[in-house]
């Protein structure tokens, strides 16, 4: 099994909020404030399975030694 590291898996980017200005105010369908939403949620969802495979790789990683 294939262990992740931070190097090898990045974490995802999360997407830039658009200014109040970047709207023209046109009724456009979508308009960037959905767009933005849509990458929001897939950031989230991205953000999750990153965060899982994390936890996946740190449970596979050696504890550390007990001296006696």
């Amino acid at each position: 099994m294939p262990t992740f590291t931070t190097d090898s898996d990045p974490p995802p980017t999360p997407p830039i909020e658009p200014a109040l200005e970047d709207c023209c105010q046109s009724g456009c369908n979508p308009c960037i404030f959905d767009i933005y939403q849509d990458a929001l949620e897939r950031y989230r969802q991205a953000l999750q399975q990153w965060q899982a495979r994390q936890d996946a790789g740190a449970a596979t990683l050696p504890g550390p030694r007990r001296q006696n």
